[in-house]
C-alpha cells in the first residue's frame, strides 16, 4: 500500500470494513505510523457508539437517495477496484450521516475544534489526551507491566471519561468498562492494540475517551478488559 492509501484506510479499519488481506496490511502499517494510530484511537470511540445502533427509518425521498448512493458505490467499485478504499471512506461518512439524522452521536464528547476529518492526517495532542492531561487522574491497579489512569467528568447525559494506558502489547482487542455500584457493566469505548503495543519499547501511550449513561456517583470503578475476559487495569473512583 502507498502512504496515501494507508492513511485513508483509518476510517474503514475502525468500522471493520477492510477485507482480511488489507486489514493485516493496515495493522502492520500501524506499527510504524503514530499519526494513524492516534487517529484510529479517536475514531474507534465513534465506531463503538455506532455498533448496535438501530437503523433510522428514512422517508421515501431518503430511501431513494440512499439507493442512489449504493448504486453509485457499486458502479465505482466495478469500474476500478483500486478506488475501493476511497469508496469505503465515503461509506463511513454516509453511515455517520444516516445515524446523525436520527440521533446525536457523541455530540457532547468533543468541541467543534476537536472533530476529526476522515482521511486527514493529524499530529499533536488529540481531544482525549488533552482532557486527560488537564484533569486529575485517578490511578489504577494494572496487570503485570500495565499502568494507567482515568479522568472523568459529569455531563448532562452521564459521564465522560478519558483513559491513559501504558505497558500493553498486542495484538489485542480491548474495552473500557464502567461498573456501577450495583455491579452492572457497560462498555464505554473499545479499540485494537497493535503488536507493537502502547507505552512499551518507545511506543507512545494510548489515550481514549468514551461515555457512560450513568452519573459519576453511580459508578464504582472503571476497568480495561480484553475481549477474551482478561482485566488489564482497574480504576476505583
Amino acid at each position: 500500500m502507498s502512504a496515501r492509501v494507508e492513511h485513508t484506510d483509518v476510517g474503514a479499519y475502525a468500522l471493520g470494513l477492510l477485507e482480511a488481506d488489507d486489514k493485516r496490511a493496515f495493522e502492520a502499517h500501524l506499527d510504524t505510523c503514530r499519526a494513524c494510530t492516534a487517529e484510529l484511537a479517536e475514531l474507534s470511540g465513534m465506531a463503538v457508539v455506532l455498533t448496535g445502533v438501530g437503523r433510522v427509518e428514512p422517508d421515501e425521498r431518503e430511501q431513494q437517495g440512499e439507493g442512489e448512493v449504493v448504486n453509485l458505490l457499486r458502479r465505482r467499485k466495478a469500474a476500478d477496484r483500486r478506488t475501493r478504499r476511497g469508496t469505503l471512506i465515503i461509506g463511513v461518512a454516509a453511515a455517520v450521516t444516516l445515524v446523525a439524522g436520527g440521533i446525536a452521536v457523541g455530540s457532547g464528547l468533543n468541541a467543534p475544534s476537536s472533530q476529526v476529518a476522515v482521511g486527514e492526517t493529524h499530529h499533536g495532542t488529540g481531544p482525549a489526551e488533552q482532557f486527560y492531561e488537564e484533569g486529575t487522574p485517578a490511578g489504577g491497579v494494572g496487570a503485570t507491566g500495565v499502568k494507567g489512569g482515568v479522568v472523568y467528568e459529569s455531563k448532562g447525559w452521564g459521564t465522560h471519561a478519558a483513559l491513559k494506558l501504558e505497558g500493553v502489547t498486542g495484538p489485542l482487542e480491548c474495552e473500557l468498562i464502567a461498573v456501577s455500584k450495583t455491579g452492572e457493566r457497560k462498555a464505554m469505548t473499545g479499540w485494537a492494540v497493535p503488536p507493537a503495543g502502547y507505552g512499551v519499547n518507545g511506543q507512545p501511550p494510548l489515550y481514549m475517551h468514551g461515555g457512560s449513561p450513568w452519573n459519576p456517583e453511580d459508578i464504582d470503578r472503571f476497568e480495561v478488559v480484553t475481549t477474551t475476559g482478561r482485566t488489564l487495569l482497574t480504576v476505583d473512583i
